[in-house]
This record gives structure tokens, sequence and C-alpha cells, in this order.
């Protein structure tokens, strides 16, 4: 039997990955969703998932 490998952009890091969660219509890869996690709301790195998870809600685009 043949495995496909599938993969999906994340939408925090922009990569495409094959393990993560869905939220909405946002792909979250594996590795974001620790990082998520484990951010403290003081540290630099929370700001920038807040500004990439208010995209969460919005319609995925196809081309």
């Amino acid at each position: 039997m043949k495995q496909t490998n599938f993969h999906e952009r994340c939408g925090i890091c922009e990569d495409e990955k094959e393990t993560g969660i869905h939220l909405y219509n946002m792909f979250i890869c594996s590795e974001c969703e620790h990082n998520i996690i484990h951010t403290e709301p003081r540290e630099e790195k929370y700001n920038y998932y807040l500004h990439k998870l208010k995209n969460i809600s919005k319609p995925k685009l196809y081309s």
C-alpha cells in the first residue's frame, strides 16, 4: 500500500508541515502549537502569535 504524505501550510510559520491541528480555518503545525502554548505573555514572541492568530476566523482562500 502506497503511503501519501499530505502537507499543509501553517498559518503561523507559513511552512509546509505534515502534522498539526486545525482551528476554524487555520492549520497550526505541531511545532508552532507547542511554541504558542509555552510562550509567556511577557515574552516578545507573544505579540507575534497574537497578530498571527487574529486571522483564525478569516476564510481560507484557495488559488
